[in-house]
């Protein structure tokens, strides 16, 4: 339930941002760093876009392969998978390579982000989308408060770090830490939305799945909801 709320408004907000920065019917070139299950990567592919995926999980690379055979040629055609590290872009890509980069539920693994996030700017072309999914950490204490965990919400307003629900220690980002990192690498924010503010709990679908949507999608858009979703879309645009 959680994936399906966040996939689709993810799915939205991007096309939304798309729309707003390219001529309608142009093929972008897309890369999509640390792409898990493809749900992105497929749904761009078949928009009619050039798909890169790099992945550093080989597994995760057989799962996507696996959809992938099942589509029509013609998307088959368009993506093009790599297994590699998102830190390491510069020994797969030119510079300016591509119009869009989906780093999305990726940082939170990576102890320092900053030298990712440069390389994934490196690689997109001037105008360009750079479109980061992450744990919010401003609304870290939410989950465990709203579960009843008080010990674990005291702790979550002092740290960033938490541990999630596959039992890994990993980390959440401030928007206004990223604000910053996205500016000094030439990639500002120009939007951000929050996403699964009222259904981070959620674990069966609700009767109405699209009322859930509707209220999901005018929340992450909407003050001061946005700010205290579980996760945090940020796009910034290369060059501004």
């Amino acid at each position: 339930m959680r994936n399906t709320v966040r996939q689709e408004l993810v799915a939205r907000q991007i096309d939304e941002q798309i729309a707003g920065r390219f001529p309608v019917g142009r093929r972008l070139r897309v890369l999509d760093v640390g792409l898990g299950q493809g749900t992105q990567a497929l749904r761009l592919a078949r928009a009619g876009h050039e798909v890169t995926g790099l992945e550093s999980d080989p597994e995760m690379i057989a799962g996507v392969r696996a959809a992938l055979a099942g589509e029509p040629e013609g998307i088959r055609e368009r993506v093009r998978l790599i297994e590699g590290d998102g830190r390491d872009t510069g020994a797969h890509f030119l510079p300016g390579a591509f119009d869009v980069v989906l780093c999305h539920g990726v940082l939170m693994y990576v102890p320092e982000p900053d030298p990712l996030l440069a390389a994934l700017a490196r690689v997109l072309a001037p105008g360009g989308l750079l479109s980061l999914l992450v744990r919010n950490a401003d609304a870290l204490a939410m989950r465990p408060g709203l579960s009843g965990d008080f010990a674990t919400a005291l702790r979550a307003f002092d740290s960033p770090a938490y541990t999630d629900r596959l039992g890994l220690e990993v980390r959440a980002d401030r928007r206004e830490t990223l604000t910053a990192t996205l500016a000094g690498i030439g990639a500002p924010l120009r939007a951000w939305y929050g996403v699964r503010v009222f259904s981070d709990l959620a674990a069966t679908a609700p009767t109405d799945l699209d009322q859930l949507l509707a209220a999901e999608e005018r929340a992450g858009r909407t003050d001061p909801y946005r700010a205290v979703a579980a996760l945090l879309h940020l796009c910034g645009v290369r060059g501004g």
